[in-house]
């Protein structure tokens, strides 16, 4: 009894502490902290550039001023990213802009965030932007058709996609509270990943026979 009650003040002392031994300071120190793309990346971002070799260009960007080709690839859009990698300017900022281009029945495909959350403007057409929830909603499925000069928020981290319900062309403008979001395709996660998950542990996932996992498997060789 005497070992149990000292474990447990150890363990109402840690987490007393908690929050004061995991005190950090998130925003950044310093107006600016351009990347240097050449150095190692930290927990925080890429080290910095020099002040006088950092010009005054890295806040500016018309990178996503025009998009791609959307038939450049069989989902029938084209993602123009804006992150720290191409605007090294926003570096510990915690922001970054993606352009999705989308022809007529085109998808950006499910997909998932891990690191941030979403805002959308829809520039011009009309788009379904599905979302699905977690286990603790049921797995809900939120849908609606998103037009021009409206906007849709997805939170961090939950499955989403859009879909090109128009017989126009269509684009969006998405901006993400992290320099880096990071995402994940769903379909070439499952399907398309280095190396390969093994089929019998698809089949029994998918509930479906090792001949569809292997056609699935086949249609997301070498990626999107």
């Amino acid at each position: 009894m005497e070992h149990f009650n000292k474990a447990l003040t150890a363990l109402f002392s840690m987490v007393l502490l908690a929050p004061l031994l995991m005190a950090t300071d998130p925003d950044p120190l310093q107006d600016f902290c351009v990347a240097d793309l050449s150095g190692t990346p930290s927990v925080n971002g890429h080290p910095c550039l020099p002040p006088s070799s950092a010009g005054d260009e890295f806040l500016f960007s018309t990178r996503i001023a025009s998009g791609g080709d959307p038939l450049a690839n069989p989902n029938g859009s084209n993602v123009t990213e804006l992150d720290v990698s191409e605007w090294p300017g926003v570096n510990t900022l915690g922001v970054s802009m993606n352009r999705v281009d989308f022809a007529p029945g085109g998808t950006n495909p499910p997909h998932i965030h891990p690191r941030a959350t979403e805002v959308g403007l829809v520039t011009h057409g009309e788009l379904l932007v599905g979302i699905i929830g977690s286990l603790d909603s049921g797995n809900r499925y939120y849908s609606k058709v998103v037009r021009a000069g409206e906007t849709f928020v997805i939170p961090r981290g939950l499955m989403h996609f859009q879909f090109n319900v128009g017989k126009e062309a269509a684009a969006m403008v998405v901006s993400f509270n992290s320099q880096n979001p990071g995402i994940i395709f769903v379909p070439l996660t499952l399907f398309g990943s280095s190396p390969p998950i093994p089929t019998p542990v698809l089949v029994k996932a998918l509930r479906v026979d090792a001949e569809v996992v292997d056609l699935l498997k086949s249609k997301f060789t070498g990626g999107y």
